[in-house]
């Protein structure tokens, strides 16, 4: 069986909904641990009242790609038994870039959401740049991580409508909504074998 880690940074939405989605027998993994960066993260009560240990590792003012902080990470996990053999790690708003020896060590073990329709508005505010653009659809995009920004195989999406009212934050909420459905649904497809990868191209069977 898989053993997944969840990283997070902040309330952990996605981790909570894939966690229930465990919770309810709808994903055939082990719940090994979720990590945080912020000793603050209300995610990490969520988890614990889910029953899923915790840890945290403090970035302590370490720049996002230093491998100094996620060789850390890497003992973090494990010590968990996430191992490159046997784990998968999923970032849900996990506020730091991998460095290349991270993704490299858990290389096409490593998922991640972004709430846009890759590759437009890769990076950060998203939402606010679909807004600011005009465009009539948006949605979220499942992607194995890899060494760019948001440039991974992409596993799955899902699209909202924008209308003309829609401001960054109502556009957020409703991309939200769709980022519960697919991750898990992700997760699923990868615990049980279903995604196959050709160069930046995925299958699922």
């Amino acid at each position: 069986m898989i053993n997944l880690a969840i990283l997070i940074s902040g309330r952990g939405s996605n981790m909570e909904a894939i966690l229930r989605a465990i919770k309810k027998k709808k994903i055939p993994v082990k719940p090994a641990i979720v990590i945080s960066n912020k000793p603050d993260a209300k995610g990490l009560k969520i988890a614990q009242k889910l029953g899923v240990k915790t840890a945290v590792v403090e970035s302590l003012g370490l720049k996002g790609g230093s491998w100094e902080y996620d060789q850390k990470l890497v003992a973090a996990l494990e010590e968990n038994n996430v191992t490159p053999k046997n784990g998968l790690v999923c970032l849900a708003g996990f506020m730091r870039i991998m460095s290349p020896e991270f993704i490299k060590h858990y290389k096409g073990r490593i998922l991640n959401i972004h709430p846009a329709i890759l590759p437009a508005f890769p990076g950060l505010h998203s939402q606010k740049q679909a807004v600011e653009y005009g465009v009539k659809y948006s949605g979220c995009t499942v992607h194995f991580v890899d060494e760019g920004v948001d440039t991974g195989p992409i596993i799955l999406q899902a699209i909202v409508k924008v209308k003309d009212s829609d401001t960054e934050e109502s556009l957020s909420k409703k991309i939200l909504k769709q980022e519960h459905k697919i991750y898990p649904k992700a997760v699923r497809l990868f615990a049980e074998g279903k995604i196959r990868t050709k160069g930046r191209k995925t299958a699922i069977s």
